[in-house]
């Protein structure tokens, strides 16, 4: 297992309280790399939220967490103020983008033998302000985070920008429209990522996770029929876990990796060139 025997290096993960950040907190922590893990929860599932990081600080790394807006300004500068105080100018080598927050709304109204449209659904379509929304939280916000990541100078020498995308950038799944106009943008602006900050020695990739039972998945509408379909054509008999996708992430962190930069890499087991 990869291990970093430098005590000061951290991973920075957005939205780490559930689902794939959680995983890839859980793996990264085991590996020794200190976590500061930004998310928004209820008050309510703060019990359960808690449990889990209480897991992770019983592998004996640092874990600084914030239960806040991770796309506000307001937001954005509470989290790296405290980490400026703390002195770890040059000492953040991942940042994780693992937000899901956005609408799932169709954008056209259905239509069935049964019963025709009303001009009335449309008040209950997707909106511009929804559209954008989605497409800064799930996508462009990436950038948002690695340049005031930068000008913080809280950036490792080696840096590595992690983000999620789906099978959804290029399939159209009923309402996953903004969803997937927002994992365009975040794909389209990791390359630039990778080219204008490699310079700089930073390296910007995208994992595609298959299919994967978690909160964010359950939200889509149609989820099972997604769920049935990756089982039965995945060749290798199962979906994907999160756990899956948290080693491919703690990879692509670590020295073994760092050639690879621009990258889209798919981590399903063969479900996308199954068909």
């Amino acid at each position: 297992m990869t291990t970093f025997n430098q005590s000061d290096l951290w991973a920075l993960i957005l939205g780490g309280s559930s689902g794939f950040g959680l995983a890839s907190a859980k793996r990264l922590a085991q590996s020794g790399l200190n976590l500061c893990i930004v998310h928004r929860d209820r008050r309510g599932a703060m019990g359960r939220i808690e449990e889990q990081f209480e897991e992770i600080r019983k592998e004996g790394v640092e874990l600084k967490t914030f239960n806040i807006n991770a796309l506000s300004p307001a937001g954005r500068k509470t989290v790296l103020d405290e980490l400026v105080s703390a002195k770890l100018k040059g000492k953040v080598r991942l940042l994780l983008h693992s937000i899901a927050f956005g609408s799932l709304k169709l954008i056209a109204p259905e239509v069935s033998a049964e019963m025709s449209s009303s001009p009335h659904d449309s008040e209950l379509l997707l909106d511009d302000e929804e559209l954008a929304t989605t497409v800064y939280a799930m996508g462009t916000s990436l950038l948002s985070w690695t340049q005031e990541l930068f000008r913080s100078e809280l950036l490792a020498a080696d840096a590595r920008i992690i983000g999620l995308t789906s099978e959804g950038n290029e399939v159209a799944w009923k309402g996953y429209a903004a969803v997937s106009a927002a994992k365009a943008a975040l794909e389209a602006l990791s390359r630039s990522i990778a080219k204008e900050f490699g310079p700089h020695g930073v390296r910007a990739n995208i994992i595609q996770p298959g299919v994967t039972d978690t909160p964010a998945l359950r939200m889509i509408p149609g989820n099972e029929r997604l769920r049935s379909e990756a089982l039965h054509k995945n060749p290798l008999g199962r979906l994907t876990t999160v756990d899956d996708v948290a080693k491919v992430v703690l990879f692509m962190t670590s020295d073994e990796a760092s050639w690879i930069n621009g990258s889209i890499l798919r981590v399903d087991g063969g479900e996308h060139i199954a068909g």
